[in-house]
């Protein structure tokens, strides 16, 4: 694939308009379009090149990449799929949803049957920022393909030939670094409500000093998330389900996320909760 492939970007949130300007830095033409979404998302789109709609993406791009709420990536392929069909024209999609192995598979073949081919990705860490190093996994025979694209700030890995593998490793990962923060969350409200916080925060910065000074970012930020967050849980208790562990303990993280999707916290953007320090108002805001 050539550095100056042009890139599609369905739903150019934080993550997926992110991504577009570290391809876009490395010589590719990106394109996206704001039709009917927030003023925040048009904010956060800027620097890519904004077309009227997702028939105008799907037909200027050879690549047309999924970055979307979990619970929207059927209804987003799906919309891509028929686009294609209806412009009689062939992208290579890389859905880089927080999906369960299984629902990727399901994609794939999908996408086959329109005669389009499927990359399968994860991403592990935030936005990628110049200079940074966000983790793109990759899999599927075309995988190749995506990871040698140049962009800054995104390591891609290619991670095996089959669609499913890179999902696989986002629900094991993703299982520790959220269902740890959701732990932090119910443990620090509890110590809040029972007025012990300063004890406990001090006895857990013994051994995670660095999570307990940024607790208040920490939580504030994922209770920003949490609705999405919620079929992410969902599906990862579904892939450990299905790998013979049980999935009782992310149907638990799931409902911890969207007890927090409820509270007057979680009407904060994400811009807005990086810049929260205040962990008493957080918490207080929890219930």
């Amino acid at each position: 694939m050539p550095a100056m492939t042009t890139i599609g970007i369905v739903s150019p949130g934080a993550m997926g308009s992110a991504l577009g300007r570290a391809w876009q830095a490395g010589g590719a033409t990106v394109v996206a379009t704001v039709a009917g979404r927030s003023e925040r998302t048009r904010r956060l789109a800027e620097g890519l090149t904004l077309l009227e709609d997702l028939d105008a993406v799907v037909a200027r791009s050879d690549l047309v990449v999924s970055v979307c709420p979990p619970e929207a990536a059927g209804d987003a392929l799906s919309a891509v799929l028929a686009s294609a069909s209806a412009l009689e024209v062939r992208p290579l999609v890389a859905d880089l949803n927080a999906v369960a192995p299984a629902t990727v598979e399901e994609y794939a073949v999908r996408a086959d049957a329109a005669g389009i081919e499927l990359v399968d990705g994860s991403i592990s860490g935030g936005p990628p920022v110049p200079g940074g190093d966000t983790l793109l996994y990759l899999s599927g025979r075309r995988a190749a393909s995506l990871a040698e694209l140049p962009a800054d700030g995104i390591r891609a890995q290619v991670v095996g030939d089959r669609v499913g593998v890179a999902s696989g490793v986002k629900m094991c990962t993703a299982s520790v670094y959220k269902g740890t923060t959701a732990l932090w969350a119910q443990a620090l409200q509890t110590a809040h409500e029972l007025g012990v916080l300063d004890v406990v925060l001090a006895d857990l910065r013994e051994r995670f000093p660095e999570t307990a000074d940024r607790a208040a970012r920490l939580v504030a930020t994922a209770t920003s998330k949490s609705a999405r967050f919620v079929a992410e849980m969902a599906a990862i208790a579904a892939t450990q389900r299905a790998a013979g562990a049980s999935g009782e303990l992310f149907e638990g993280m799931a409902a911890v996320y969207r007890r927090l999707s409820t509270t007057p916290l979680a009407a904060l953007t994400p811009e807005q909760a990086r810049a929260v320090d205040d962990l008493d108002e957080v918490l207080r805001r929890l219930r």
